[in-house]
């Protein structure tokens, strides 16, 4: 009967040699085209969801796109928020808790931080004369009570309103919540047939 030689086994005394073998968890942290021995930087977090000014925003878009889901706040007057605040396309989710604070400060009190009023959404406040930005729910409270107005006035606008058509001009012929007019064609009625 012949012996298979023992492998495992070392030439000074019989010791089993092990070899080091990467747990699951080891070969996850390595990335791909690292070696084991090298050393791993770690990313920073991006918050998913972060809330700023009554808003959800998703924290992987850019500062001045995220932000322009914030009712009230425009294409113009996000760039202009993200020119102010410094963060320019650095990504929502990377901020601070400080850097965020500030963020919604300035949205919310444009004219301390130097933004020009032409970009503000409420020109001329009938009640204060000056010009504010609005948003979120400011600006819907403040949209509501400005049609109240307009229909316990009853100037055009408020009829208008008050009826449910078109404010501003457009025409009522179709789509505006009433009937749609066209053409209706008479109904053909089958041929009696002839019985002989």
């Amino acid at each position: 009967m012949r012996l298979k030689p023992d492998l495992g086994k070392s030439k000074s005394g019989g010791e089993i040699m092990e070899k080091k073998k990467h747990t699951r968890a080891e070969k996850k942290e390595i990335p791909k085209g690292k070696k084991p021995g090298e050393a791993v930087k770690k990313e920073k977090r991006v918050q998913d969801i972060i809330r700023l000014v009554e808003t959800n925003l998703d924290g992987g878009k850019p500062v001045n796109v995220a932000i322009r889901s914030i009712r009230g706040v425009s294409f113009m007057f996000s760039n202009a928020v993200s020119q102010m605040s410094g963060f320019g396309h650095k990504k929502l989710g990377e901020l601070s808790e400080q850097e965020v604070q500030r963020l919604e400060d300035i949205i919310l009190n444009p004219d301390k931080f130097g933004i020009p009023s032409w970009l503000y959404n409420r020109k001329r406040d009938p009640a204060t004369g000056r010009d504010t930005h609005l948003s979120v729910s400011k600006l819907e409270l403040t949209q509501k009570m400005d049609i109240n107005e307009m229909k316990k006035l009853k100037s055009y606008r408020g009829v208008r309103h008050i009826l449910g058509l078109p404010v501003r001009g457009q025409r009522t012929g179709s789509g505006s919540g009433g009937k749609t007019v066209g053409v209706s064609k008479k109904k053909q009625r089958p041929a009696k047939s002839k019985r002989k």
